[in-house]
């Protein structure tokens, strides 16, 4: 699917939509305060997506008018979708207080940051969280959509493959590290509560490779120092994927299924070294009023919520297993140097 919006005047908005199925007719579902008010469909024809071979018709463009939504151009605040993949397309929100730039906050846990990002959703236009879970198609709409300069977008993205949509001519770009420790802790915690959907054939396929992974965990005693051990000497291939230094995996490979080396340890820092603003949730302050002050946006920042005590109880037990340290040691070292940068240049 591609999409793009041409305008929003109050009393219409024109845009289209260029459904998978060349086929197809798309259908564009207008909600307002959370409610579906209409579905419309296109209804114009673009000989442009014919001779681009991406529709079979050209029928693509739809035009949103009070006919079809009255009171339209009275309301504040809409939104619209896409009817097939429910992928939102376009948000109307009053101009006051908006932050007129495009922002990707670059996840780098299997939890993403949601206390940061409930905190910068009201002053942006157009939110996308967990990006990375969007094909491919649909994400490099979100990442270059011109027409949308107050955006906010997150998610775990493998920055290689994306990065050309991530210069500094283009949005601004931040990262929040965690402690490797407490992410493997809480990454095979994350495992183990999935035990019952890896269990369940009606369930597992959501989970991916990682059913394999997750009914691999609850074979084990994560309180028990021995049985750590042996987890970590009989991972499978999916779950030593998960685990095996996941930040180097992500900033220094371009696929998921590349095998990560050495050198991409080498590629990762230097990429981390391109991202506009860096931080350490150990260092959260110093991250949210770094990116709050670029931003522009004077509401205090957040407060990031405890670590809960059996992921910490769980990271204490990690470092004294040989097998951790050697799984996490480019991530360690990255968390390290970030850390010491951020201490030298906020003492």
């Amino acid at each position: 699917m591609r999409y793009f919006i041409d305008h929003d005047h109050g009393d219409s908005i024109r845009g289209w939509i260029v459904p998978d199925n060349p086929l197809a007719i798309s259908r564009v579902v207008v909600s307002v305060d959370g409610r579906r008010v209409a579905e419309i469909p296109a209804s114009f024809t673009d000989e442009v997506f014919k001779r681009n071979g991406w529709h079979a018709t050209g029928q693509c463009t739809f035009l949103v008018t009070p006919g079809e939504v009255p009171g339209l151009p009275e309301f504040p605040r809409l939104e619209l979708y896409d009817a097939d993949t429910n992928v939102l397309v376009y948000r109307r929100v009053p101009s006051e207080g908006r932050v007129r730039l495009r922002t990707m906050l670059i996840n780098t846990g299997i939890e993403p940051e949601a206390v940061l990002q409930a905190a910068l959703f009201p002053h942006f236009q157009h939110c996308y969280f967990g990006v990375h879970k969007l094909p491919d198609e649909i994400l490099t709409c979100v990442l270059t959509g011109p027409a949308a300069p107050s955006a906010f977008l997150s998610g775990a993205v493998t920055i290689p493959r994306y990065e050309n949509f991530l210069t500094p001519d283009l949005m601004i770009t931040a990262i929040l590290l965690q402690e490797p420790q407490i992410e493997m802790a809480t990454r095979m915690l994350w495992l183990k509560a999935r035990t019952g959907d890896a269990a369940d054939p009606a369930r597992s396929w959501r989970l991916g490779p990682l059913a394999e992974a997750a009914a691999f965990a609850d074979e084990y005693d994560f309180t028990d120092v021995k049985s750590l051990k042996r987890f970590f000497r009989m991972l499978p291939e999916s779950a030593y994927r998960l685990l095996y230094n996941p930040l180097t995996r992500q900033l220094g490979t371009r696929m998921p299924e590349d095998r990560l080396h050495p050198g991409n340890s080498i590629a990762a820092i230097e990429i981390l070294a391109r991202v506009g603003i860096v931080g350490h949730k150990t260092r959260f302050p110093a991250f949210a009023s770094t990116l709050f002050d670029r931003l522009g946006i004077g509401a205090p920042i957040p407060v990031l919520p405890a670590i809960p005590a059996e992921t910490q109880a769980l990271a204490e037990r990690l470092r004294s297993v040989k097998a951790v340290e050697e799984m996490i040691v480019f991530d360690v070292a990255m968390s390290d140097a970030v850390k010491a940068s951020v201490d030298k240049s906020w003492s």
